[in-house]
């Protein structure tokens, strides 16, 4: 009668104790909210979405780490300009906790304005950290025939960004894919399907980063 006792009167506290401390390990450790704000890289162009590198990302972080949740916003053609109009309503519909911008291709092979460049890559950063989520820039590159004044100034932008935002700079996306055979479609910009996993392999050490709490 006494242990029963003891237990009902314990009983109480003891799970209030256990679902705060369930509670408290969930807020120190939330499952990740991913929002990727791309151009036709990340788009998955040529293929199917699920063939994607985010797809790829999305069913990884599923198993590492469930209840995680990517939103891929990215769109065929996207420039930093068009990203930045757009991401307002994104952090404001997805409450993201990372953000990974993947823009810069198509503003380089416009010759867009380096200085208006870099202000909204920068711009996208302030914007993300402000909403509460973390930034990760995955950097770009363009043929040298744009010069090499442009050329270098187009790819050392994104560490400028990152620098003066206090975001993380991500590696060149297509490295060990731009110019290898098979891993690029026919007009030489695009990656195949086959390259899909070497990006996420790219990014990945890059975001685990910042994920572990």
């Amino acid at each position: 009668m006494l242990k029963l006792f003891l237990f009902r009167v314990l009983r109480g506290p003891l799970t209030l104790g256990l679902l705060t401390l369930a509670l408290t390990a969930g807020a120190t450790n939330p499952a990740p909210a991913v929002l990727v704000v791309g151009d036709s890289i990340s788009a998955a162009y040529g293929m199917s979405l699920d063939q994607g590198w985010v797809a790829l990302l999305e069913r990884r972080l599923a198993d590492e780490r469930p209840g995680s949740r990517v939103v891929n916003a990215s769109i065929s053609g996207e420039t930093s300009a068009g990203g930045l109009r757009r991401l307002p309503a994104l952090l404001k519909d997805h409450h993201p906790t990372l953000v990974i911008i993947e823009l810069g291709g198509n503003d380089g092979l416009r010759g867009y304005p380096i200085n208006k460049f870099r202000d909204n890559l920068k711009t996208m950063a302030t914007l993300s950290q402000a909403a509460g989520a973390q930034v990760l820039f995955l950097a770009m590159e363009i043929p040298p025939n744009y010069g090499s004044r442009y050329t270098t100034a187009f790819r050392d932008s994104f560490a400028v960004a990152a620098r003066e935002t206090g975001s993380e700079l991500g590696p060149f996306l297509l490295d060990g894919v731009a110019a290898v055979p098979g891993m690029m479609q026919a007009d030489g910009i695009h990656p195949t399907v086959a390259a899909q996993q070497r990006l996420l392999d790219n990014v990945y050490p890059s975001l685990q980063g910042m994920l572990t709490p």
